[in-house]
């Protein structure tokens, strides 16, 4: 609220009942009360003084009340917000009662230490010299988010690296994907304003429009003690070591996220700048650290030189540097020792006072292996599965008791025959998968990775809801910041018909990994389960953003556009999709939707023909949306017959509505162990 008209009694309207209490500072009264009028023209009623304080109230009394019973804080932060000590107090209230602030950035003045105290965890949106009538849009996708989601704590609102997990289709449909995109549902994030509709023309009738993509999430305020691990450069004569120094800066990811205190970006997002011509200082504004720890690796034969260097980006000081010359036998001691130096550099504090320790294995052989084969799927296509495998086998050979390896080759294993085009040898995968994650849970039953792998097994393999759903938890418990174990939850989630929680899930992989394509495609999912298309279709162009050759994401936007009577607007995002799988089955669903029939027939019968024996899911889709019951139904109970992973997401996938009033829609729902 504006903290001009004092603290005493004055005149207004009501408190009662509402979404939103707006705060800002009384030089901001216009921008204020033109960004509650864009809340509650869409359905958000909101709270704001003088407006709304009742008359003759105690203006203070009527503002902590306001406080209390909104349900999300919208902070209108300019240089007169940040210095104004009523703002101060309205948000310093806010956060007490655990709710959601969602800021409105005008300026890039900088914050005092209490505001950035109080924000470092609130959604930002960056309309700082753009014209705030378009951030409307996005202010609103952002304060529905928040309302729809409960408050989570700072633990579970963290991730970790993205891997493949569920990936049952590119939208609730499609085919299994020859490469691993993790299709999950996600959550919306706070944004950098892009060119999206200007307020005034976002109103409903005019929702066909459109928005254009959202930008990279905005910096939260920058806390001291964080920093980015960027990958280490491999300086190794032949160039072919870069496994090994990825490898190495993944590890330090690992190592200092366990650090109290100290934020750590993911490793997707640290990566994303790989190859880039890109600065030091706009790497760090873009994942908001105030640090960033680089360096290199010579490796020949045995002998190994790693050069670390931490670097604070506003003065470009170099706080720490030093060159290790070993043998690679002692490559976990250099990790231990460079983690150890940053942290004593960023002066965080430490768990037992000691810098976690990382040693996964005895044998550097086998670690060398581990690195090569994560690298392989990390990333590459459907066809390096098995070679992945294979070194992780090789891997195992040398260290039995490598939990890390066994859980990963359980997790590679699955991947390679989820995305590939067999069917036939499920239960031979299923006892290969089994082994492998049981072992690594016999060796560490602490490893999160572990719990995920049976997770997995138990949710894409085995259709075991419940049981898939506890191991999912267990390896959040264990590693708040896995990503992948986030992303594998938020799917169940999906695939239960919780989407709530789904949201809730996806934000904490989002916040930290705010660069990885998939968490945006994970939040189009969910919005798109929950019929809310704008909010899909803007995550999906976010995620297209990210990654233009990707499989999937063209095919994604396409998609939402269709579901928006936009079937000519899909079309082109559909001819550009570069998986052949989603390309046609994109198209069948367009030329349907554009009345050409004879192409959609031409284009359904040579999908059917070609994937008949591995893809059957899509065809239901196409039949369920043309209203071909029977046929439907009877590609339904093939894509069963077939273990299809698709069928993962059919109790809500928006492309079979038609079948929902069908008493043998319900009946395959009781057979796959879903509430109707």
């Amino acid at each position: 609220m504006s903290e001009g008209s004092g603290e005493g009694e004055t005149t207004g309207a009501h408190t009662g009942m509402h979404d939103v209490f707006v705060s800002y500072a009384s030089q901001d009264t216009a921008l204020a009360n033109d960004v509650a009028a864009a809340l509650e023209g869409q359905g958000l009623k909101c709270w704001i003084a003088p407006r709304d304080v009742t008359p003759g109230a105690h203006y203070a009394s009527e503002i902590v009340h306001a406080i209390d019973s909104a349900k999300a804080i919208v902070l209108i932060l300019s240089k007169d917000a940040a210095t104004s000590p009523h703002v101060l107090r309205e948000i310093e209230r806010a956060t007490s009662k655990r709710h959601p602030v969602v800021t409105l950035r005008l300026d890039l003045a900088p914050l005092p230490a209490e505001f950035e105290y109080f924000l470092n965890t609130s959604q930002w949106l960056d309309a700082s010299g753009a014209d705030t009538a378009r951030a409307m849009p996005k202010l609103v996708a952002a304060v529905r988010l928040a309302i729809a989601r409960p408050a989570t704590s700072a633990a579970a609102t963290s991730a970790a690296p993205a891997r493949g997990a569920f990936a049952p289709r590119a939208l609730f449909g499609g085919a299994r994907l020859r490469r691993r995109t993790a299709i999950v549902a996600g959550s919306l994030v706070a944004m950098t304003i892009a060119g999206v509709v200007a307020y005034r023309s976002w109103q409903p009738a005019h929702r066909a429009v459109s928005p254009a993509a959202p930008a990279v999430p905005a910096a939260l305020a920058i806390p001291e003690k964080s920093v980015a691990v960027l990958p280490f450069v491999d300086m190794s004569e032949k160039k072919d070591q870069e496994y090994f120094s990825d490898g190495l800066s993944e590890e330090l990811i690992d190592m200092l996220t366990k650090v109290p205190d100290l934020r750590v970006p993911a490793r997707t997002s640290s990566f994303y700048f790989k190859g880039k011509q890109v600065t030091i200082a706009e790497i760090a504004k873009a994942l908001s650290v105030a640090h960033v720890l680089e360096g290199s690796v010579r490796k020949s034969g045995n002998t190994l030189r790693v050069t670390a260097q931490l670097i604070r980006v506003d003065n470009g000081y170099h706080m720490w540097s030093q060159s290790y010359d070993r043998t690679l036998d002692d490559v976990f001691k250099v990790q231990d020792e460079i983690a150890g130096a940053v942290v004593k550099a960023l002066k965080a504090s430490l768990l037992e006072t000691a810098t976690p320790r990382s040693a996964p294995t005895s044998s550097v052989q086998a670690y060398t292996l581990y690195l090569q084969a994560r690298k392989i799927w990390t990333g590459g296509t459907q066809a390096d599965f098995g070679r992945a495998g294979d070194y992780l086998k090789r891997a195992i050979d040398l260290d039995p008791k490598f939990a890390q390896a066994w859980a990963t080759l359980a997790q590679i294993r699955m991947d390679a025959y989820l995305y590939g085009e067999e069917t036939a040898r499920y239960r031979e995968v299923r006892a290969d998968v089994l082994e492998s994650a049981a072992e690594a849970l016999r060796l560490d039953p602490n490893l999160s990775d572990a719990h995920l792998a049976m997770g997995r097994l138990f949710n894409e393999l085995d259709w075991d809801w419940h049981a898939s759903e506890i191991e999912f938890k267990r390896a959040i418990m264990l590693d708040p910041r896995n990503t992948l174990a986030l992303r594998s939850a938020s799917s169940q989630a999906v695939q239960m018909g919780r989407l709530d929680e789904a949201l809730q899930y996806a934000q904490s992989a989002v916040t930290l990994d705010p660069l990885q394509a998939e968490n945006y495609s994970a939040a189009g999912y969910a919005y798109w389960a929950l019929g809310s298309l704008k909010e899909a279709e803007s995550f999906f162009r976010k995620a297209l953003e990210l990654n233009d050759t990707g499989p999937v994401y063209h095919y994604n936007v396409g998609l939402t556009l269709l579901a928006q009577g936009q079937a000519s607007a899909a079309l082109g995002f559909m001819q550009q999709e570069s998986d052949s799988v989603f390309r046609q089955h994109g198209l069948i669903l367009v030329f349907d939707a554009l009345g050409r029939s004879s192409d959609a027939d031409r284009e359904l019968a040579s999908f059917e023909k070609a994937y008949a024996l591995s893809w059957a899911y899509p065809v239901v889709e196409a039949y369920a949306g043309r209203g071909d019951m029977e046929r439907a139904f009877d590609w339904l109970d093939r894509a069963y017959r077939q273990h299809d992973v698709g069928l993962l997401v059919v109790k809500v996938d928006p492309l079979l509505k038609n079948l929902g009033s069908d008493p043998r829609y319900k009946a395959f729902l009781r057979k796959m162990k879903l509430s109707e």
